[in-house]
């Protein structure tokens, strides 16, 4: 009776063990699917005042310099400083946030705030020389890499 009763325990216990590495990988599974989608919406939200900035300032002030850009660039510099200095100093918010507002909506927004960000930080951070660095080959390889992707679009129309 005693093998019986301790091999049925073991088999519930082992059963309760599959049932709860179930449940935890579902649950994983779903705040790992929340992440990507405050991204998505915060992205999508970006993109889309990205474009309504952008056609209504060059509706105004024409095509000959880049306002809207210059304009977009500016302001998501300014939202990543404050939306990050401010979520690094109150952590105990929802981590939500820095899905939906730093990653998602300033990424549909602009990616040069991260860049300008990550400048900041090593700056900040006595990294003169990497912040600098990175100034310089980031602004020299991507105009290349703008020159090599029209190259490219041109050489295969």
């Amino acid at each position: 009776m005693s093998r019986i009763a301790t091999g049925s325990v073991f088999a519930t216990r082992l059963q309760a063990e599959e049932v709860k590495s179930t449940i935890v990988r579902e649950c994983v599974g779903r705040v790992s699917l929340q992440r990507y989608l405050y991204i998505a919406i915060g992205g999508a939200l970006g993109s889309m005042l990205r474009y309504f900035i952008g056609a209504s300032v060059a509706e105004r002030f024409g095509p000959r310099f880049p306002v809207g850009t210059l304009i977009i660039n500016i302001c998501a510099c300014f939202i990543i400083g404050l939306s990050l200095e401010y979520l690094n100093r109150h952590a105990g918010l929802n981590p939500a946030w820095r899905y939906f507002l730093p990653i998602g909506f300033i990424g549909g927004f602009s990616t040069f705030s991260t860049f300008e960000w990550e400048v900041w930080t090593n700056f900040t951070n006595g990294a003169f020389w990497v912040a600098l660095s990175y100034v310089a080959i980031s602004i020299v390889a991507g105009f290349i890499a703008v020159a090599l992707g029209a190259a490219t679009a041109r050489a295969a129309s």
